[in-house]
């Protein structure tokens, strides 16, 4: 796990980043790092960073909208594929 580089180029320069965090999140972060195998705090901060840059979470709009799907759901306001491909005009090829 004590990749520096980033996926598939190896010629990509390694540089170093600074960043200043409260102490309390500082001990958070090592006990995370610490918990989970990595080798050292600069390996799961990479890993992290990487994986939210590759794998990025909904946004606060796209919850708000899975919130919303979900009322609707509650109230039995949902239609069924096929109701969805004529309202939208898609079909199912």
């Amino acid at each position: 796990m004590s990749e520096a580089s980033t996926e598939g180029d190896e010629e990509d320069e390694i540089v170093t980043v600074n960043f200043k965090t409260t102490q309390s999140f500082l001990t958070e972060i090592d006990e995370a790092w610490q918990g989970r195998g990595f080798n050292s705090r600069s390996e799961f901060i990479r890993y992290t960073l990487r994986d939210a840059v590759e794998n990025p979470t909904f946004d606060r709009d796209e919850l708000i909208a899975l919130l919303a799907a979900e009322e609707d759901s509650r109230k039995g306001q949902t239609m069924d594929a096929e109701q969805a491909r004529e309202t939208f005009g898609t079909s199912d090829e």
